[in-house]
């Protein structure tokens, strides 16, 4: 599951507990607008026994020292349950909001995961990447045991990258079909790599409500230049060409109904809770290994039933 839930992080204890006592087996955060992706998990990491993850930390908003120092504290506080998710955000994410050149963001990533193997295994580093130098770092408080890097990967070549340098992929905003061809690209690099799925659900019903507010939503992430590239890539470039012309031109309202429903059905699992349910399985028969939920309240539903209704099944 994705967290933090809605409200005060200090009063999420209870949650993260229950969603440990039915079954779910992984926590991953995100950092955007929100908090941090770090300090739920710290908070987790005392509260539950659950794995940890973060999905993602951008590649660019830490320097490497304070990036191989940030993994290295909560892999002290949660030896052997954590998982660090690397990727390179977006120039919206890193350029906009934190005013850093988005410069590169393949050749970024990769130095970073680079760096990262040396730095978290207590070496000294002294090493010119392509983006950025190192003169002389030494991490002095190891993880006692190696913390998994993941990579958030869209296109081939960081799918490529997160198979073959990663212990496995972080993807999102796609469908269960498009797995096949991610999947296939990560693990032609190297057998038993993970492959985390960020996948958005909301258990409702109700289509009509549920429409326009997951098309408000999708809006700002396909109209995200990487984002677009990779719909592009998977086929949608036709689909969604009315969206893009419009929204380009202004028409913010206009382009919105542009998104067809039928897109919205591939990237975002709504209806029942036993549909969603049998709709992330999808994912999963296709080739993702962790489905990280992310409930999104586009029509009201009950939350308690939601979370208990999608935990995993004995089969």
């Amino acid at each position: 599951m994705t967290v933090p839930f809605p409200g005060p992080l200090h009063a999420q204890r209870e949650p993260f507990q229950q969603l440990e006592a039915l079954g779910y087996t992984d926590l991953w955060s995100a950092e955007a607008s929100g908090v941090d992706g770090l300090t739920p998990l710290a908070l987790a990491s005392v509260w539950t026994d659950l794995r940890l993850g973060t999905a993602i930390l951008p590649a660019f908003t830490r320097g490497p020292a304070l990036m191989a120092q940030s993994i290295a504290g909560l892999a002290s506080a949660a030896p052997g349950r954590f998982v660090a998710g690397i990727g390179s955000s977006s120039n919206i994410i890193v350029e906009n909001w934190n005013a850093i050149p988005f410069d590169e963001p393949f050749k970024r990533t990769r130095d970073l995961v680079r760096f990262l193997r040396v730095a978290l295994s207590g070496e000294k580093v002294v090493e010119a990447y392509d983006t950025f130098e190192v003169k002389g770092f030494r991490l002095t408080d190891v993880p006692e045991q190696p913390v998994p890097i993941l990579v958030a990967a869209l296109r081939e070549g960081m799918l490529r990258l997160a198979g073959r340098e990663g212990d496995g992929a972080i993807v999102n905003w796609l469908s269960a079909d498009d797995v096949t061809t991610v999947a296939r690209l990560v693990n032609e690099q190297g057998p038993d790599k993970e492959i985390v799925a960020r996948l958005f659900v909301c258990p409702s019903a109700d289509r009509d409500a549920v429409l326009p507010m997951a098309k408000y939503a999708m809006a700002a992430y396909l109209n995200v230049p990487v984002y677009r590239a990779f719909h592009e890539w998977m086929g949608r470039g036709e689909a969604l060409a009315e969206h893009w012309e419009q929204w380009a031109a202004g028409d913010r309202k206009g382009a919105l109904e542009k998104i067809p429903d039928a897109v919205v059905d591939q990237l975002i699992i709504h209806g029942s809770v036993d549909e969603c349910f049998d709709h992330i399985q999808r994912y999963l028969a296709n080739g993702i290994t962790c489905p990280a939920l992310m409930l999104m309240p586009l029509s009201p539903f009950d939350m308690a039933e939601a979370v208990a209704g999608l935990a995993p099944r004995s089969s």
